[in-house]
């Protein structure tokens, strides 16, 4: 019960002591499709409907991986990369190389960086240019959604947040039904620990008896 109530706590420390070497978005990426440090800043249901956007973007046949980089530390030992999202987007598509083929999104407080098919490309360049003409005072967050939605409309595979936030809602269930495991199972050992103390010592031989 004990292992059991640690464990989970272990794994998220562990996680993030790895994630702290090297380049943290590299790790990262080359298994999932979002890389979202937490001094981005951004809301739950910003998170849920970003999240929400790759599954479509994937499905619909455009996939695309986003690394958000908040500060010089989400950038782990490569912070001279930091503000030069153009550079980083290439040293981190070149790292993902091996397992990723399709779009890379870089969103950094300063701009983007772009790296895969279509890169280069003048209609993508400009979705990016529009995505971010309002400038980043209203937060990564919506910078990067609405940076997903024009990158992926350029490509030809239009996605709407509205039509799919309501999908993403339940994602969160996972986080709340972990919280409940981790807190049953400290309730069971707190009970059992009480139980240990509320039984009378037995000591000697004529206790046995």
């Amino acid at each position: 019960m004990v292992a059991a109530a640690i464990l989970p706590l272990a794994a998220f420390t562990f996680a993030g002591q790895a994630l702290a070497d090297g380049d943290p978005a590299s790790d990262v990426l080359v298994a999932q499709t979002l890389f979202l440090p937490q001094d981005a800043g951004l809301q739950t249901r910003q998170q849920a409907q970003l999240g929400a956007l790759l599954s479509a973007a994937r499905r619909s046949g455009f996939p695309l991986r986003v690394a958000v980089i908040a500060s010089p530390t989400d950038l782990g030992s490569i912070t001279e990369l930091w503000r030069r999202p153009e550079s980083y987007a290439r040293f981190l598509g070149q790292e993902l190389s091996l397992n990723f083929h399709g779009t890379l999104l870089v969103v950094m407080p300063n701009g983007f960086g772009l790296y895969g098919p279509g890169a280069h490309s003048a209609g993508q360049r400009a979705a990016l240019a529009h995505a971010g003409s309002r400038g980043t005072e209203r937060g990564l967050g919506a910078t990067a959604i609405a940076a997903v939605q024009r990158l992926a409309a350029a490509a030809g595979h239009p996605l709407t947040v509205g039509a799919i936030s309501t999908r993403a809602a339940p994602a969160n269930n996972d986080y709340l039904a972990w919280l409940a495991l981790l807190i049953g199972a400290l309730l069971i050992m707190v009970a059992w620990i009480a139980s240990l103390r509320a039984r009378p010592l037995r000591s000697g031989p004529d206790s046995a008896a």
